[in-house]
């Protein structure tokens, strides 16, 4: 039996009754900080949006698809992490970052996934100095409570997530592109390896494909994506300030 960690995690462990954890209380987890694109999830899309460009990235040829949100225009550059390693307090924080150091983990037998998912901790924060999340009868303290229902709709809207884009996919939908900064009339800023939903093919499809998106709600999802892509030019002036430019 394998149990399976999301990016950024360390080693997990299942999450005991007994387990003390300890809580960042908003501190930014490490992993963030040399992160240049993080996953969201489609209930995400709106709040996001405001903030970040979200593109889709694949991992395998242009077979399955998972929406990200862009955080800088380098590798290893998260433009929204200060000097002192904290998120940008004026912008929206990702669900994936405010649920660390807990997750909720596919379980693997034999390579193959046995559709049981398990509540786990990374093993780094539990410790006898952290904080209960039972109390002696077993029964979950309150701020479990919050924490376990930020686990669960997260993980529910992962699994829209992943029907959402199967389906776009399957429209083909998707199309790659390039963000590329110009600017005095001379080429500056390449970001490759993004999709898009393009809008001729969605223009195009059948009444009967369109209505599917709407129904499904996944039209709204794709709009606020699309308009989305317009904070490609606020990313770059966050990255000019960083570098003492004006832009």
């Amino acid at each position: 039996m394998v149990i399976t960690a999301p990016f950024g995690y360390d080693e997990i462990v299942p999450l005991q009754k007994q387990h003390r954890v300890l809580m960042p209380q908003g501190a930014t987890p490490a992993f963030c900080r040399q992160s240049n694109a993080l996953a969201v999830s489609a209930s995400e899309f709106t709040a996001a949006g405001r903030d970040y460009p979200i593109v889709f990235a694949s991992a395998d040829a242009g077979k399955t698809y998972a929406p990200v949100i862009v955080l800088g225009l380098a590798e290893g550059s998260n433009l929204f992490i200060g000097a002192q390693g904290e998120w940008d307090s004026t912008v929206y924080l990702p669900a994936f970052v405010r649920r660390y150091p807990f997750c909720i983990s596919k379980l693997y037998v034999d390579g193959n996934p046995s559709g049981e998912r398990v509540v786990c901790v990374a093993k780094a924060y539990v410790d006898d100095g952290g904080v209960a999340l039972f109390d002696a009868q077993g029964k979950p303290a309150p701020r479990w409570q919050a924490t376990e229902r930020l686990l669960s709709d997260y993980e529910a809207d992962l699994d829209l997530t992943a029907q959402m884009c199967a389906a776009l996919a399957r429209l083909r939908l998707f199309k790659p592109f390039t963000m590329q900064v110009v600017e005095g009339g001379r080429s500056g800023v390449k970001v490759r390896g993004m999709y898009r939903v393009d809008e001729a093919s969605l223009h195009e499809l059948e009444p009967a494909s369109h209505k599917v998106l709407v129904n499904k709600g996944f039209m709204g999802r794709i709009y606020a994506h699309l308009h989305s892509l317009e904070n490609f030019q606020r990313l770059y002036a966050r990255a000019a300030r960083a570098e003492g430019r004006q832009y």
